[in-house]
């Protein structure tokens, strides 16, 4: 590096940004002994930043260190501070070969009960976090948390940190009420020792925060996090790195609890402060960047999500470097916000590349490296491709239960995920039996009123549905309204989703007027919450739309779907699978209108996009398939219509086999042409086989069973029969 830029360097990193004239000529000085090596600016930096001491005092501890031998103090000291800076740079690896070979010199020459011993053991067990190794993490720290005590007594500083540092471990093996206990002893001790305003007390209020946040206790996280942020302003400055660090947490807090517009102000400021005080390029202002883009997210500002995150990936492989954790998290998320524009291609590539990385980097077994494999998945079932999402999905769960145990909560997310997979293949009974033992455990392990336990029960009341089993599904949802509309509040996104599902559930039982009334209030609570433009917004227009459809008011749904149309092509644009969807809601709405020619255009051009964007095998194009063919049907092109209708069957049997609902949808469909076109004895083996297929997969409740029947009927007795 230059002279200029070295310099800059150890200011900023020094936390003397405010001085930079007057401690100029010490960095200098400093850099120059140094040799202006990058990786040797950035340890001194953190060394100096934390003890306080002095450019001459470093000098002169650099110099002695190179006097030295390999087992003597000062030695072992620079050692450790390297690997800190290595895992700052995220070389994990590195730093634990480094720490392991401290440890042993230390131990050999200042003895295992030496605080210098027991701090370099603490450090190398964050390492083994970081690794995600976090079995071993857990007992080295054990090991440091009864030596410090032993050593020092329970009140230490360093005792309680050790206790601190068992809890951070505990939270990443999902052990949350453990790290509350721990963390709200340790937050005790230290008010007791060092005084509420004291900033590791404060650090330790913040831990807890943290803590109850995972346990979905986001009331008692704000409570804690507004204090904190008070404390440290009072106590440090506004634009101390470790105020603008607990802004940041309270915006955390402030998304999870649904406030999405105070989440965005204060991660704007916090990004605004970080770029003055430490500029575009420091790790932390990627940080704050990358926590703006995922509020953006879920605001679904997709397109400045998307902005943001391309230069934050930037910045972040220019300083961080393109296969440092962050760097590779960052990327992860940027393909996430692809999938969200529809942009799978892209999404898929970035997330192999980000699998090779972070298996590369970290290991195949790696938290991350598990993290990646399933969102990888996540975007081939948005590609149709379903059975490489569930080879994928169970070799996460396989990884999972391996690394952290069948209770941990990434494993249960994979079996969750699992089971979506499942529902989407057709196999209802084998995701309804992986449901049902996700919320048995979520609820076990984070109580029923934790967000992630509802959500088990959200999906299964979705699977309960897939099954036609609405009474049991309609059970769920209410009772999911009811939990999050406590523990969240009435305008929460996920309340007013859950909202939304219940309506659904309501549409499915023929109760139209029931799901009009709560989709009418989920429109208006959406379009207060986050505007007519939200993605949400405009699925609660599509779904009004639709009941109005099931009502008969085809006029009025014809309206609300032509602005869902025209809102998608315009924020989503015209390729993108939502847009495509509204296209097809139009054209069905057209042929209830009797508009068949109009729901003919609509329908080639919906079935032209879905074949070009995702392929002539995925589920969506198969079923735009089936659309046309049924117009066709309308519009008395018989030929026209068998022929698609074939096709569509022939592939549904191929690609999800002969017992999937779908399939068996088709089947009742080819039958329905077979009947008009007075060919009775093959309308009836299809449609006997399709009958019994929706009795045996679904029961005979179930509404496909029921038009089965009907069908069956007509074709048996000559009893009339409506086909739509």
């Amino acid at each position: 590096m230059s002279t200029d830029e070295s310099t800059e360097l150890l200011v900023r990193g020094s936390g003397r940004i405010g001085l930079l004239d007057q401690h100029r000529e010490d960095a200098e000085n400093v850099a120059e002994a140094l040799g202006y090596l990058p990786i040797a600016l950035v340890q001194a930096a953190s060394y100096i930043f934390r003890t306080g001491c002095s450019a001459d005092t470093y000098i002169s501890l650099l110099r002695t260190s190179r006097r030295v031998g390999v087992e003597h103090p000062s030695t072992i000291g620079a050692s450790a501070n390297l690997a800190a800076t290595y895992h700052q740079l995220g070389r994990y690896a590195e730093a634990e070969v480094l720490l392991v070979e401290t440890v042993k010199q230390s131990t050999k020459s200042l003895g295992v009960d030496h605080p210098d011993t027991i701090v370099i053991s603490a450090n190398l067990a964050v390492i083994y976090g970081q690794l995600g190794r976090y079995g071993e993490a857990e007992a080295l720290e054990v090991e440091v948390l009864k030596q410090s005590t032993k050593l020092l007594g329970v009140d230490h500083p360093g005792a309680i940190r050790a206790s601190a540092n068992l809890a951070a471990t505990y939270r990443q093996l999902g052990r949350y009420a453990e790290a509350e206990v721990l963390e709200v002893e340790v937050l005790q001790q230290r008010t007791k020792l060092l005084g509420v305003d004291h900033p590791d007390t404060l650090l330790a209020s913040a831990n807890l925060a943290a803590a109850y946040g995972q346990l979905g206790r986001y009331g008692e996280a704000e409570v804690l996090e507004v204090e904190v942020l008070k404390q440290r302003t009072k106590l440090l400055g506004v634009d101390h790195p470790s105020t603008i660090l607990a802004s940041g947490n309270l915006a955390v807090t402030y998304s999870q609890l649904g406030r999405y517009a105070e989440a965005e102000g204060l991660q704007k400021d916090v990004l605004q402060r970080r770029m003055r005080f430490l500029g575009v390029e420091h790790p932390s202002t990627i940080g704050a960047s990358a926590n703006l883009a995922a509020t953006y997210h879920q605001l679904g500002r997709y397109a400045e999500a998307e902005v943001l995150l391309v230069e934050t990936v930037k910045q972040s492989t220019k300083s961080l470097g393109v296969d440092h954790p962050d760097t590779i998290v960052i990327s992860a998320n940027l393909a996430v916000i692809y999938g969200q524009l529809g942009r799978y291609g892209e999404a898929e590539a970035l997330e192999v590349e980000v699998l090779k990385q972070s298996t590369k980097l970290l290991g195949v077994d790696h938290p991350g490296a598990i993290r990646a494999s399933a969102n990888l998945a996540a975007t081939y079932r948005q590609l149709g491709r379903y059975a490489e999402a569930e080879v994928l999905f169970v070799e996460v769960l396989k990884r999972s239960t391996k690394l952290m145990g069948v209770e941990h909560l990434l494993t249960i997310l994979a079996s969750a995920n699992l089971a979506r997979t499942y529902d989407q293949l057709g196999r209802y009974t084998e995701a309804e039996v992986l449901e049902v033992e996700v919320l048995q455990q979520r609820t076990k392990l984070l109580g029923v009123d934790h967000p992630l336990t509802i959500i088990a029960s959200a999906n299964l009341a979705v699977t309960y549905g897939l099954l036609g089993r609405y009474a049991e599904a309609e059970v769920l949802e209410v009772e999911v309204l009811k939990q999050r509309t406590k523990l969240l509040g009435v305008n929460h996104p996920e309340t007013i989703r859950a909202s939304g599902n219940l309506a659904a559930t309501y549409r499915q039982l023929g109760r139209y007027a029931e799901a009009e009334v709560l989709e009418v209030e989920v429109l208006k609570q959406n379009t207060k919450l986050l505007g007519v433009d939200h993605p949400n917004t405009i699925i609660a227009y599509a779904n009004l739309a639709v009941t109005y459809g099931q009502l008969g008011r085809s006029a009025e749904a014809e309206v609300l779907e032509v602005e869902v149309l025209k809102q998608r092509t315009k924020f989503l644009g015209v390729n993108h699978p939502d847009t495509i969807r509204a296209s097809g809601n139009l054209a069905w709405t057209y042929c209830q209108l009797g508009r068949y020619a109009e729901a003919e255009v609509l329908y080639v051009e919906v079935l032209k996009q879905r074949t070009k964007l995702l392929g002539v095998d995925h589920p969506d194009t198969i079923r735009a398939s089936g659309n046309l063919a049924w117009a066709y049907r309308d519009l008395g092109r018989q030929a026209e219509a068998e022929g698609l209708q074939n096709d569509v069957l022939q592939r549904r049997t191929r690609i999800l086999g002969d017992r999937h609902p779908d399939t068996l949808l088709a089947m009742w469909s080819l039958a329905c042409i077979y009947k008009d076109t007075q060919r009775s004895p093959e309308a009836l083996e299809l449609a006997t086989k399709a009958y019994r297929g929706f009795v045996e997969s679904l029961g005979e409740g179930h509404r496909y069973s029921i038009k089965g029947a009907a069908l069956l009927a007509s074709l048996t007795a000559k009893q009339p029969f409506e086909s739509h």
